[in-house]
Formats: C-alpha cells, structure tokens, sequence
C-alpha cells in the first residue's frame, strides 16, 4: 500500500497521498478511485468548474464521516483567486485552471466539486443561472421529470437553453448559460420570478416555499442563485456514490439516476461522451425574466427570504419561520 504517488495530470506531477484511504466503505471505492473518475471525464469536469471561485468539501474519513467545508485557498493549492464573500470580507478561494487543480481538491479530502456560477473575470456578474429541483418528503425523481419539462418549457419561451443534469441525490439540477450583464442580486430575483412562475404553472407540484414547514412538492431553490453559493457541479461524485450526470432532454422521462454509480459511469461516459459541449456558446439575457419580476411586484409578490447569513436587503420579507412568527404576535 503507497503512502504517496504522483497523479499524472495535465502535463504535471500532483503529489497524490494515501491513495489506498477507502472514501466510500459500502464499496470499498478509494481515494485513487475518485481522482481518476475526474481524470477520465475531464474535459467535462474541467469545463463545470474553470476559473471559477471553489468552496471545497471535504471528507477526509470519507463519507460515513462528518465533512467540513473550507472556503480560503489552502497554500497547497497551484491556482487560487481573489474574492468578496456576502459579508464584504476579502479572501482567496480555490479555482480551477485544469483537471490537475481538480486532483489536488481531491488529495485535500474533496469529492463533489462546488464552484460559484460566476467566472474569475468578473465575480460581480454571474455567467450562469440554477435552477435546483429538490423533491420534498414524499415526492420523487420521478416529480422532478415533470418539474424540469415546465422549465425546460418556460427557458425556451425566454430564448433560453436549459442543461439538465442528476443532481448525484434525488433531484435535477437545470443550468442555463447567461451573458454577465446582471448582478447576483438581479440574477437571483430572477431565478426566484422564473420558479414563482413555475409554481403557477405546476400547482401543488413545484414549490417557491423557503421556510421547510411551507414546503410541499419539488422545491425550486432560487438562493442557489446568491453570491458565494455553490451546487456540485457536472460530472462531480456525489457522497452518495452517484455522479451528477449531464443528459440530454430527450433522455428527461428514462434517464435513471440511480445507475449512475462510480463504477458504472465509465461506460455512460464511453457511450455519450460529454454532454456539456457547447454549453458556453449558448449565453443569452434575463431581460423577459426580469419583467416577471415587475408584474410579480405589481401582484404584490416582493422578495424571498434570504439565507441567514446573508445580509439583511431592503424589500426582503421577515427571516423568521412562519410558525414562531404566530407564537410571537
């Protein structure tokens, strides 16, 4: 059993510890494993994570252990960047040139990579929305489909391209390439507008409710969309052993998550190859999202509740769950 071995990776030697530590005990997958499941669909995990700012969470006892999250570059890092976190304190988080700054995540204990949905060059601007389908208690994969489809639906409506994705857990994630003209702030209310919209459309199936205690159906998680927020990205391994797979629409009603284990994966990436292609080349405007967002005003629907370690905004509506609300009043 090594103790050490370099990973050969983008034309450079990463020094690669304990690549015999088993990271999943259910299947006896090791730390080795999992770097070379980025090694072998990295033209795909590079181009989800590039020169983006990484929060990195790790699971150095592997997944039946607690995991942390490390947000500040560590200086074993090659590539790290300057960055603004919500609370206006600077820092410098990791950040992806190649799949050789993925496999020293990796050495760190990483196993899902989470990169923010804006770009080195302008983190002020996001250059992706996400929509994050999450099934409640009591609804299923199964629910997303149809989710999905309605987004699918209204992105075409507003000349947009949805990528759909497994989320590698029990829902679907939806990205769609957009040009950095909008602030977080403007890109999240319209994420939030698009999903009310979806809401409308779906009722009693998709959910806008933030506060748990509300929620019922397929959660749209429109905070997915504020600064400094992350979701595991295309191609990444999941604690759950599954990895978040990039599929096409027409795979939306047979696509099966649960197949789309570690080991089996290499065949799906043989079969199809990478499915994110193009993805960059698909940019388009917010503009029709943002004008739901005046006719929701207009309906009286104002802001969401933020996440609570954001700061306070302006228009945003109590951060306090609904029922300790009525036992206050």
């Amino acid at each position: 059993m090594a103790d050490e071995i370099q990973i050969e990776a983008a034309g450079r030697s990463v020094r690669f510890t304990s690549p015999d530590k088993v990271l999943f005990p259910r299947q006896g997958w090791t730390k080795h494993d999992v770097a070379e499941h980025y090694l072998r669909c990295a033209p795909g995990a590079v181009r989800g994570v590039v020169r983006r700012p990484c929060s990195l969470k790790r699971w150095p006892e592997g997944v039946d252990e607690d995991f942390f999250f490390t947000k500040r570059a560590p200086g074993t890092l090659t590539h790290s960047v300057d960055v603004r976190f919500p609370s206006a304190r600077p820092g410098r988080m990791p950040t992806v040139e190649d799949v050789g700054d993925i496999v020293e995540q990796v050495q760190l204990g990483v196993i899902d990579l989470n990169p923010w949905n804006a770009r080195n060059a302008d983190l002020d601007h996001p250059d992706e929305m996400r929509l994050d389908l999450d099934p409640t208690e009591g609804f299923s994969f199964d629910d997303c489909r149809e989710v999905a489809d309605a987004c699918r639906e209204l992105l075409e409506e507003q000349g947009l391209t949805g990528w759909p994705k497994t989320s590698g857990s029990r829902g679907i994630h939806v990205y769609v390439r957009i040009r950095s003209e909008w602030t977080f702030v403007e890109v999240r209310r319209a994420g939030l507008a698009f999903a009310r919209e979806i809401e409308r459309r779906l009722p009693g199936l998709a959910t806008t409710a933030w506060w748990k205690e509300e929620r019922r159906g397929v959660f749209i998680d429109f905070n997915q969309n504020a600064r400094d927020k992350t979701i595991a990205s295309a191609y990444s391994l999941r604690q759950t052993g599954l990895v978040s797979t990039p599929f096409t629409w027409d795979e939306l009603t047979t696509i099966d998550p649960a197949a789309m284990t570690l080991d089996a994966f290499p065949d799906r990436w043989d079969s199809v190859g990478d499915l994110t292609e193009g993805i960059d080349d698909a940019a388009g405007g917010i503009e029709g999202m943002l004008e739901m967002v005046s006719a929701d005003e207009e309906r009286g629907l104002g802001d969401a509740p933020w996440p609570p370690h954001y700061p306070k905004q302006p228009d945003e509506p109590p951060r306090v769950q609904p029922s300790k609300r009525k036992m206050d009043e």
